[in-house]
């Protein structure tokens, strides 16, 4: 693939990558002539700012700790067509990231996401990493009623417009769940392409912490169907509040209905108090959703202020050809 005709930026996150991060930058450049790659160094202890540096790579650093962080500083400081997200661990096969751009391009989608294919005999995933994957998938696939394949994959390819309207509030390993769920509210147009995933290379650990990371990440799956989805969030809480109240209730009325005593007043107390709960749960729901349709609608028309990058997009050679494919054509 001739990428000079487009300005592709290659993401890299690092911390402490001495031992990877100059294979990735080169296998980048291989796979992906032209290609700008920004390694960002995120208080690295060791040499992995100068390793890739004498790799080819841009070098910037980012000082406040975690992935988050430094994806927020790199979508907001790069500017180009095409962006390509991928782990400084050397984990990811790297030679995948032409076809990744290819079928953005073809379709044109705004976010393709690498889906791990873990090679034969390789461990890279971590006891119990695999299946909280799955499990993580199916809880936001359950929330925003749409399949996600391999959510916190670190391999993927955004366009232009996708970058620029994502608001990247996440602060570390959390923001793979962020870019998923981004482009599963704004509906953008997206594919998966699966990619080799393997071990690491000797001399280098990984800085995940399975339970840590994990519950960050289902602390903020949480926290974004409360956001996403408030009636259906707070429209729970307030169903069972009523039910609840409605159980302590009716003997009470039965009761004095019999009788005409009410002798458990504060369980009658408790009861309407959790019938105004409820209705002041829905309440906030509906006020939520309103809020949370207007701040979608503000979104869209910031991700339609940037033209979709295609293939039919490059300019024609003298041949009639397409300049990207050398002139050959689709």
């Amino acid at each position: 693939m001739d990428s000079t005709e487009l300005r592709i930026a290659a993401v890299v996150p690092c911390h402490n990558e001495e031992a990877s991060v100059a294979k990735v930058v080169a296998d980048l450049q291989a796979a992906v002539p032209g290609i700008s790659v920004y390694v960002y160094d995120n208080l690295s202890t060791d040499e992995t700012a100068e390793r890739a540096r004498a790799a080819g790579a841009i070098v910037r650093h980012e000082h406040t700790k975690g992935k988050g962080n430094v994806v927020r500083r790199a979508f907001a400081d790069i500017e180009a067509d095409i962006y390509l997200m991928i782990d400084g661990d050397d984990t990811y096969e790297a030679s995948a990231a032409p076809l990744m751009i290819k079928t953005l391009l073809d379709g044109p989608y705004d976010h393709v996401l690498g889906v791990r294919r873990q090679n034969e005999g390789a461990t890279a995933y971590r006891a119990g990493h695999e299946t909280g994957n799955k499990v993580l998938n199916g809880v936001v696939g359950k929330v925003f009623g749409e399949n996600v394949e391999d959510m916190l994959s670190g391999f993927r390819v955004f366009s232009r417009r996708f970058v620029k309207s994502f608001p990247a509030v996440s602060r570390e390993f959390e923001i793979e769940t962020e870019l998923t769920v981004h482009s599963l509210h704004l509906r953008v147009p997206r594919t998966a392409v699966p990619v080799g995933f393997r071990d690491r290379p000797a001399g280098s650990a990984s800085k995940l912490r399975t339970y840590h990371d994990g519950f960050k990440i289902l602390a903020l799956i949480i926290g974004l169907a409360r956001h996403e989805r408030p009636v259906a969030f707070y429209g729970l809480f307030g169903t069972l509040s009523w039910l609840v109240s409605i159980v302590l209730t009716i003997p009470i009325v039965v009761e004095f209905y019999n009788t005409h005593e009410v002798p458990r007043f504060p369980t009658l107390f408790l009861g309407f108090t959790l019938l105004l709960l409820g209705s002041l749960a829905w309440t906030a729901g509906l006020i939520l959703d309103g809020i949370r349709r207007s701040r979608h609608e503000t979104a869209r028309l910031t991700y339609l202020r940037y033209a979709a990058v295609s293939a039919d997009d490059a300019p024609a050679d003298d041949n009639g050809g397409d300049a990207r494919d050398g002139g050959a054509g689709r």
